[in-house]
C-alpha cells in the first residue's frame, strides 16, 4: 500500500509540474502584459522607460528562463506579487481559498451523502413509483442551470419569503457564527443541487449491476439481512465507478464555481481567477489556476486511496 501511494504522490507531483509550465506558457502567450495597463495610465512613458521596467519585471527575457525563475521562487514559497490588489499573491489566495473551501466542502458532502441515500433507494425497485420520483428529481437536477436555480433560490427565500440574505459573507454588524451560517446556505444548496442529480443517476446505475451479481445472489441465499447484503456486500462494489465520478467533480468545484460565487457575492476562487485574467493579473491567475490542479489532482490521488480500499486487488 505505501507503495502505492508513494507511486500516485510521484504522478501526481510530475502533472503538476507540467501543468504549471503549461499554465505559465499560456498566460505568457496571452495578448498583453501588466505593463500595458501601467503605460496605459501614464502615456508620457518614454519608450526608455517602458525598456527599463520590462527589464525590472524580466518581460525582456525568454519564457523558458522567466518561468525558471518563477519556479525557483515558487518552490521556496513565494508566488509573487498581485499587481490589482497591491499585496502579495499568498495574502490574496488566503481568504478567496477559505470562502471557497467551506462552500467547496459543504456542498460535496451534502451532494454525496443525498446522491447515496437516493441512488441505493431508487435501485431498490427499479422502475417503480420511487424509482421514477427520483430520476425525474436527478434529471431536473441535471438539466436547471446553475445561474437560474441560484436566481430562483434568491428570488424565493430572500425577496419573497425574507428568510435569507440574497449574497454576501456576512452582514455589516457581522452577526458571528449563525450569521455567517445564514449566508452560506443558498450558495451551498446551490452547488449541492446542482451535483446532486448526476451523483444519483451514477449511484443507481452502479448499484443496479451489481445487485444482479453473483455473489449477492449468494449472500442472500445465506441468509445475510437485506439491509447488511446491500450495505456491506453491494455498495462497497458499487462505489468503485462511483468514486471516479465524485473526485472528479470534487476537483471541478473548486473553480467552477464561478456563477455561484458571482450570484451570490462569494469572493472565492473561481471569481477571483476569472477577475485577475481579465484584469491581466498574471501571477494571481497563476497561482490561483495552479491550487485548481493541485487540488484536482489531490482529489484524483483520494479517489486511488479509495480504490485501495474498496479493492484492495487494485493497491497491488
Amino acid at each position: 500500500m505505501r507503495r502505492f501511494i508513494l507511486q500516485r504522490i510521484g504522478q501526481a507531483a510530475l502533472v503538476l509540474l507540467v501543468m504549471s509550465f503549461v499554465i505559465y506558457s499560456l498566460i505568457g502567450l496571452m495578448p498583453g502584459d501588466p505593463l500595458d495597463v501601467m503605460i496605459a495610465s501614464n502615456p508620457g512613458a518614454t519608450p526608455e522607460v517602458v525598456a527599463r521596467l520590462r527589464a525590472i519585471y524580466g518581460l525582456d527575457q525568454p519564457l523558458m528562463y522567466r518561468y525558471g525563475h518563477w519556479l525557483l521562487a515558487a518552490v521556496q514559497g513565494d508566488l509573487g506579487f498581485s499587481r490589482t490588489h497591491s499585496q502579495p499573491v499568498l495574502e490574496v489566495l488566503a481568504p478567496a481559498l477559505w470562502v471557497t473551501c467551506k462552500l467547496m466542502l459543504a456542498s460535496f458532502v451534502i451532494s454525496v451523502s443525498l446522491s447515496l441515500i437516493l441512488g441505493i433507494s431508487a435501485a431498490l425497485r427499479p422502475g417503480g413509483i420511487v424509482d421514477g420520483i427520483i430520476n425525474l428529481g436527478a434529471f431536473a437536477g441535471i438539466s436547471v442551470p446553475v445561474f437560474w436555480l441560484a436566481l430562483m433560490m434568491i428570488l424565493v427565500f430572500a425577496v419573497k419569503l425574507h428568510l435569507l440574505p440574497a449574497s454576501g459573507i456576512a452582514n455589516i454588524d457581522d452577526g458571528g457564527f449563525v450569521d455567517h451560517l445564514r449566508h452560506l446556505i443558498m450558495p451551498v444548496a446551490t452547488l449541492a443541487l446542482a451535483n446532486t442529480g448526476g451523483f444519483t443517476r451514477f449511484v443507481r446505475a452502479s448499484m443496479i449491476e451489481t445487485l444482479r451479481m453473483d455473489h449477492i445472489r449468494t449472500a442472500r441465499a445465506k441468509g445475510n439481512a437485506e439491509g447488511r447484503v446491500v450495505l456491506v456486500h453491494a455498495l462497497r462494489n458499487a462505489m468503485i465507478p462511483v468514486v471516479t465520478v465524485m473526485a472528479l467533480s470534487f476537483g471541478t468545484l473548486f473553480s467552477g464555481a464561478l456563477l455561484t460565487e458571482t450570484m451570490f457575492a462569494q469572493p472565492g476562487m473561481g471569481k477571483m481567477i476569472y477577475d485577475s485574467i481579465l484584469s491581466n493579473d498574471f501571477n494571481l491567475a497563476l497561482s490561483g489556476l495552479l491550487f485548481a490542479t493541485l487540488v484536482t489532482l489531490l482529489s484524483n490521488l483520494a479517489a486511488d486511496l479509495a480504490y485501495g480500499w474498496l479493492d484492495p486487488r487494485m493497491s497491488r
